[in-house]
């Protein structure tokens, strides 16, 4: 991966909009969604519909797919100004509805819903519905046939680095569930390739010697093996760097922290680069969970790195801290380009004022927050606390499906470079 993929820092715009007391209870509804219409669409909820439809970010629907069922017969009155405000503003209505009554679902139709689809949702009910609309999306992609597997001594994989900018940003957790979306092959996601690629091999190096976690949330040992490794990387060799690693459903190779606590300054500038460059010629993408200090082997891993993601908070200490290492690469004359900025528990679409203080956030520190992600909540802690991804525990969280996006994001430009390459 010669060149730094660019991610866009613009989301695609919204095409439409599920609203409901709560997406997860039509879960059928979600994938039909993310098959029409890839990431071009969102969910709300019944209390942030009316101030979103008043927003700019507004202004590229076409249609809302409302999702009710008999437990929202009570909110009837509600619903109804939803639909009524859409139509005044020209939106088209599905109407998704299970269980509920036939005075209710009655009443709706008359309001002015375009269409109707009975829940759970039939084979191809939706993509008809939106096809009715006049709204369908062309979804279908090409795809080249896949490049020849590497072997290991060609390889030169991407390096990913993961920096949180304060304590309990979501760092690690980023880079875990980036690297395992990676190695479930995004390359395959698309519904009608021609030929499949093979699954990327995909390696998450904790560098956090001292807290590293990357074990805990992979349920995985912390073993001996790791510090010998790290203490005599002269002489490593294939063999040995494999020996250290540990494998995660058969997919993930982990070289975890050590299993005692080690200063952070123990291995070398030159033990990093051996480190990293033995991790490259293996595997297709090298995911380095940063430890939150800057070390002197932090310069390493920046250089090496493809691509330097700064995790950070909506908070002040997340700002002060990334505006001290901006200001540290800018002096040393560091590619400070590298950097992607990511805002992990985001606010969400319909927060005016959450939305107003990111971009004053980015303003002043003269920087553009790329990629934006939505607080887990209870989904995150659950699946950390049980050593898994978020893909195992809760797959349809929205957490999860920037996760997704991200990782396809990344194979696709690495792809793309390496393909130009010839």
């Amino acid at each position: 991966m010669s060149a730094a993929p660019i991610l866009s820092p613009e989301p695609a715009p919204l095409v439409a909009c599920t609203v409901s007391r709560d997406v997860s209870n039509f879960n059928l509804l979600i994938e039909d969604m993310e098959a029409e219409l890839g990431e071009s669409w969102g969910d709300l909820g019944f209390d942030d519909t009316l101030l979103f439809l008043n927003q700019p970010d507004a202004e590229t629907l076409e249609f809302l797919a409302i999702a009710v069922d008999e437990d929202d017969e009570i909110n009837l009155d509600r619903i109804t100004r939803i639909i009524t405000t859409a139509k005044e503003k020209g939106l088209r209505i599905i109407l998704i509805a299970e269980e509920l009554s036939p005075i209710a679902l009655h009443q709706l139709l008359r309001l002015g819903a375009d269409d109707f689809v009975p829940y759970p949702l039939p084979e191809g009910a939706l993509h008809e519905a939106i096809h009715r609309l006049g709204h369908a999306q062309d979804t279908a992609e090409d795809f080249a046939p896949a490049q020849p597997r590497k072997t290991s001594q060609d390889r030169n994989g991407a390096v990913l680095a993961v920096h949180g900018m304060a304590g309990g940003v979501g760092a690690s957790t980023f880079a875990v569930n980036l690297a395992w979306e990676l190695a479930c092959n995004p390359g395959a996601s698309g519904k009608k390739r021609t030929a499949l690629p093979e699954a990327p091999r995909v390696c998450v190096i904790d560098l956090d010697l001292q807290y590293g976690t990357i074990s805990t949330y992979l349920d995985l040992p912390r073993r001996e093996i790791i510090f010998d490794t790290l203490s005599n990387t002269a002489q490593m060799d294939a063999e040995l760097f494999h020996q250290a690693l540990q494998v995660y459903q058969d997919k993930l190779h982990v070289f975890t922290a050590p299993a005692d606590m080690l200063p952070l300054d123990l291995p070398s500038t030159e033990d990093i680069s051996r480190l990293i460059k033995m991790a490259q010629s293996q595997f297709d993408f090298v995911i380095i969970d940063m430890p939150s200090t800057v070390v002197q082997w932090t310069e390493t891993v920046l250089s090496a790195s493809d691509l330097y993601f700064a995790m950070l908070e909506l908070d002040m200490r997340s700002a002060q801290n990334l505006l001290r290492m901006i200001r540290a690469l800018q002096a040393e004359d560091l590619p400070v380009e590298k950097l992607r900025y990511v805002l992990n528990r985001a606010p969400k679409f319909t927060d005016l004022a959450g939305k107003s203080r990111v971009k004053r956030l980015a303003e002043s520190l003269d920087i553009t927050i790329e990629l934006h992600l939505p607080d887990g909540g209870r989904a995150i802690t659950q699946a950390n606390d049980h050593g898994q991804p978020l893909a195992e525990t809760a797959a349809k969280a929205p957490l999860r499906r920037e996760y997704q996006k991200l990782a396809r994001s990344v194979y696709d430009r690495n792809h793309a470079a390496k393909a130009a390459q010839g």
